[in-house]
């Protein structure tokens, strides 16, 4: 299909990067369309009335929200390298990986980061026992998808990236070379990928724009965590 490719999206977002990414990977040119989360547009709210969330792929008249599944329509409707598997198993086994990601990594990472006590404590413990489970899967391989990113290098970008400008923020460290070494040395070889540089936010911007919304963090954690 043809038609013009924009992304609309947040700087600030690892979730908008993985759509950037799976674009520029496969070499499709694309317009990014910065979104105010605060003020929602009129363009975002069409186009992912579900969610109301970014990224959302713009794909001539079609529209596809949600970043994983954007990752995936990317690699179907666009020529250029895979970022799937081409194995049936090995593609599985990557969507696997992906969704415990997404699923049981960002909630308890997200909340070590913002909670106290006995609360930070044991959200710390269940980031850090998931972050040894990710650890396998690039255990002696340049990147989760062998020795080029592929679609779980995309998934697990945040922590390559946005994990170190926020353990900075909060004050918190929950990756180090001593407990993670593959995950260490992956987090640089992604983070120094020429293609993945391209979209990459800067690193003091990113950290100047959450240190000025640590507060509010901090508050809207307090309805998430447990009493």
């Amino acid at each position: 299909m043809s038609g013009a490719v924009k992304v609309i999206g947040a700087f600030d977002s690892p979730y908008s990067h993985r759509a950037e990414v799976a674009l520029r990977l496969k070499g499709v040119p694309y317009e990014f369309i910065p979104e105010d989360l605060g003020n929602k547009s009129d363009l975002l709210l069409k186009h992912n009335p579900i969610h109301k969330k970014v990224p959302v792929l713009l794909h001539g008249d079609r529209a596809i929200p949600e970043s994983l599944l954007i990752v995936e329509y990317v690699d179907e409707a666009f020529h250029g390298p895979p970022l799937l598997p081409a194995d049936p198993f090995d593609r599985a086994t990557a969507r696997f990986w992906a969704r415990f990601v997404d699923d049981k990594c960002s909630k308890p990472f997200w909340l070590s980061l913002w909670t106290e006590g006995e609360v930070q404590k044991g959200f710390m413990k269940e980031i850090k026992e998931n972050l040894a489970l990710l650890e396998t899967q690039v255990k002696g391989k340049r990147f989760f998808g062998g020795d080029a990113i592929g679609y779980l290098d995309i998934a697990a970008s945040g922590f390559a990236h946005w994990l170190s400008v926020l353990e900075e923020v909060a004050g918190v460290t929950l990756l180090t070379d001593a407990e993670y070494p593959d995950l260490c040395r992956w987090v640089k070889e992604y983070s120094s990928h020429e293609t993945v540089k391209q979209c990459l936010p800067e690193r003091e911007k990113l950290l100047s724009h959450f240190t000025a919304r640590k507060d509010l963090f901090v508050s809207a954690v307090k309805s998430m965590a447990p009493k």
